[in-house]
């Protein structure tokens, strides 16, 4: 096969966990060309990724600016499309692309399936890690090999970028921890006012903290620098998804909800404490040999959607600030200590 498209139209996280396929492919098609199809807001995660050779963005304007881009997709005369998305416009896309080879996914049996010429459900593993799920549309094509962890490179541009900002904050080449506080759904998120104690139980010990995000996260970013007890950091909403990657390889530990910023720093190998609630981190927790997941095992199908109904014995409000410390300790110990060696 000469060109490849792979479709994920799902978000930041979604298109981390799809990185292993990426590899996968290119092991086995070393001449292909590997063309990437991600929603508006995630193609960056895929911007310095070695096995991918274009990425086109959905187009989400106007009647004709969206008929536009279904031409253009139809013009690079694809040979084969691999849907990780598992939806209904993905599925239509692959139709419209005109390749003679369409594989993708139909957990809910629609009418999608129809428009792949390889829909396999049939043998659809639910319970595996979603890296795993993902592998098996390449079964179609007799790629077998599998277990790859998700794995973000960080440019050399932007390296040097974020040593500069880390020397002027006095950070580079010292340990310090990266906290993200937000999640997608409110009832994904760990209590802000847990994140503050566990903030200021940071500091008392000498821990600097940094705290990041999206813009939409200052008002979160403000209560903590008020509760904190000591200075706090905030690069919310003053880092791109570029620069991320970089400023996680430098972090000792990050500390996050079940979001694509938590995938990404697992994915870079930054040690992570990833707290999670209502998604199972059996299928969704990041990779990575240095990840604890703190996960209360709850059975949250019947108020996943639009919100919890638990109250206070929520999944989220069952974690406690000593198990998360905990877990922070166990982690930047070894750090810790070798830094104090060095000084």
């Amino acid at each position: 096969m000469k060109t490849i498209l792979i479709i994920k139209l799902r978000y930041i996280g979604d298109v981390i966990l799809s990185l292993p396929v990426l590899k996968m492919l290119r092991e086995h098609y070393p001449a292909a060309r590997l063309i990437c199809l991600v929603n508006p807001g995630t193609q960056d995660v895929l911007t310095f990724n070695p096995h991918v050779d274009e990425v086109l963005v959905m187009a989400r304007g106007s009647f004709r600016e969206q008929f536009q881009f279904l031409l253009e997709l139809r013009s690079h005369h694809f040979d084969c499309v691999i849907d990780l998305t598992d939806g209904d416009r993905s599925a239509f896309l692959s139709w419209f692309s005109g390749a003679p080879r369409r594989i993708g996914f139909n957990r809910e049996h629609r009418w999608r399936g129809m428009l792949y010429s390889d829909c396999i459900d049939g043998e659809l593993e639910d319970d595996r890690h979603m890296i795993f799920q993902h592998a098996q549309a390449l079964r179609p094509l007799g790629v077998t090999s599998l277990s790859f962890d998700p794995i973000i490179d960080v440019s050399e541009e932007y390296s040097i970028t974020v040593q500069t900002k880390l020397e002027t904050l006095r950070l580079f080449h010292q340990p310090w921890v990266m906290i993200h506080t937000t999640a997608r759904y409110w009832f994904k998120a760990w209590p802000i006012e847990r994140f503050a104690i566990l903030i200021n139980k940071l500091q008392n010990k000498g821990i600097p903290i940094v705290l990041v995000g999206h813009a939409a996260d200052q008002k979160e970013a403000s209560f903590l620098q008020e509760q904190a007890k000591g200075p706090l950091i905030s690069l919310v909403g003053e880092t791109s998804l570029l620069e991320l990657p970089g400023f996680m390889k430098n972090a000792s530990l990050f500390v996050g909800n079940d979001t694509g910023l938590m995938h990404m720093a697992a994915a870079v190998g930054c040690p992570v404490v990833a707290l999670f609630g209502p998604t199972d981190p059996e299928v969704w927790g990041p990779r990575g040999p240095k990840v604890r997941t703190i996960y209360k095992g709850l059975d949250c199908r019947a108020c996943f959607h639009p919100g919890c109904s638990r109250g206070e014995e929520s999944c989220m409000k069952q974690i406690s600030v000593d198990e998360v410390s905990s877990a922070v300790l166990e982690l930047l110990h070894p750090v810790m200590s070798k830094y104090s060696e060095s000084k």
